[in-house]
């Protein structure tokens, strides 16, 4: 165990809310699993405890082995990362289930495992390493609107399409997420308000070629149309069932909490120990247990911008933030969804909540964040050893 302490890099304050993250999602989750425990299968809560006990297991030695990769090699990694993450995400939309009338293709089954896999999260992070590369490229240069049409827009666009069919709140994310990364990149703004217009009109193209079928896609256009006139005009419908057992959740929370275990929620939210985990927290924890689960995230985003700002190169600086604001964003948007600031998502709680894909990419991110930081790590001990005139004795003796 010394030893494995030792050949861990990287910045120790992110090691160290990463994982006190893991420690508390296991009583939440628990907790929350009695609901599927009993109603879809043998009311065995422990072997939920066990899954996401090998989840977040599986998700550490992910991130352990990708902190020791030089960051540099995921430029590389991410031109041959595209062209298979859009195989997958196209193998995802012919494999896709219909739930309801609706298009509910977001999970491919990796064959001989019987393992489900989103195959959108791993392409949200793939997208955001190729978006940082790019820019970097670019950075000082000036390029024309025409020349980052094929090489930066177009795999954007590509991965987008094949996202939003399935699941809206996603392509929306990592849209807004890449338009915040080459913004910071240096991308001309001019440039960028010409993106955004275009991506408008494709949504809203998109929209009327679904509204004109009557197939999967109108289904899923009309509960997306549902979500936000619900939302706006604040009713109580039944397709806010899950909107007001999490408003009672929280207030039956108060500010300690009912205590560990003790959520009645949990046993009517469909989604408790996943989309809705953050309610129950604060059912059995109050707004003090919801605080510090938002404090640790904060944390955590203070440390990505502290990594990114240190780095010394400017893929290094990119690449932090590109796959560690989408991280904090997706929290944000999950907590706000529990509290009726938004419009019901979908979107996980991570490293929180329930579910392997989800848990293992967010520590595939990590981990990229802490090979920069190990990087950097690995040139200040060098440069002390160099400056240190005992050490150089020694190695020469």
């Amino acid at each position: 165990m010394q030893q494995l302490f030792k050949n861990i890099k990287g910045d120790r304050l992110i090691w160290a809310i990463v994982a006190l993250l893991a420690i508390v999602s296991f009583l939440p989750v628990y907790s929350s699993a009695s609901n599927l425990a009993y109603k879809g299968g043998d009311g065995n809560t422990f072997a939920f405890f066990v899954k996401h006990f090998m989840h977040l297991f599986l998700g550490f030695v992910i991130m352990y082995g990708v902190h020791k990769i030089p960051y540099r090699y995921f430029r590389g990694l991410s031109l041959i990362m595209i062209p298979v993450v859009l195989v997958l995400l196209g193998l995802t939309m012919v494999q896709g289930t219909t739930i309801g009338g609706a298009s509910a293709s977001r999970w491919i089954q990796i064959p001989f495992v019987g393992v489900s896999f989103q195959t959108s999260t791993l392409a949200s992070v793939v997208l955001m390493v190729y978006v940082a590369r790019y820019m970097s490229k670019i950075k000082d240069k000036h390029i024309t609107f025409k020349e980052s049409i094929l090489p930066l827009w177009m795999p954007v666009f590509l991965v987008l399409a094949l996202i939003l069919p399935s699941n809206f709140s996603t392509a929306a994310i990592i849209f807004l997420m890449v338009s915040i990364l080459v913004f910071i990149g240096g991308y001309p703004i001019r440039y960028l308000g010409t993106i955004l217009g275009l991506g408008v009109v494709a949504l809203a193209l998109f929209i009327m070629f679904a509204k004109l079928t009557s197939g999967p896609l109108h289904v899923k256009v009309s509960t997306w149309e549902n979500r936000i006139k619900n939302y706006s005009n604040g009713e109580d419908t039944e397709a806010d069932y899950q909107i007001q057992k999490a408003k009672i959740a929280i207030a039956s929370g108060g500010i300690k909490g009912v205590g560990p275990g003790k959520s009645i929620q949990k046993n009517f939210l469909p989604q408790s120990s996943s989309d809705f985990i953050f309610a129950i927290i604060i059912e059995e924890y109050g707004l003090l247990g919801g605080f510090f689960i938002m404090i640790l995230y904060l944390w955590l985003l203070f440390r990505i911008v502290i990594v990114s700002q240190k780095s010394d190169t400017v893929f290094g600086k990119l690449l932090v933030l590109g796959v560690g604001l989408p991280i904090i964003f997706q929290a944000l948007i999950n907590m706000a969804v529990a509290v009726e600031l938004f419009p019901v998502t979908g979107q996980t709680l991570p490293l929180i909540s329930s579910g392997g894909t989800s848990i293992w990419m967010t520590c595939l991110a990590i981990g990229i964040i802490l090979s920069v930081s190990a990087q950097r790590q690995d040139v200040i001990e060098q440069e002390s050893s160099e400056d240190n005139p005992l050490e150089i004795l020694s190695e020469t003796i």
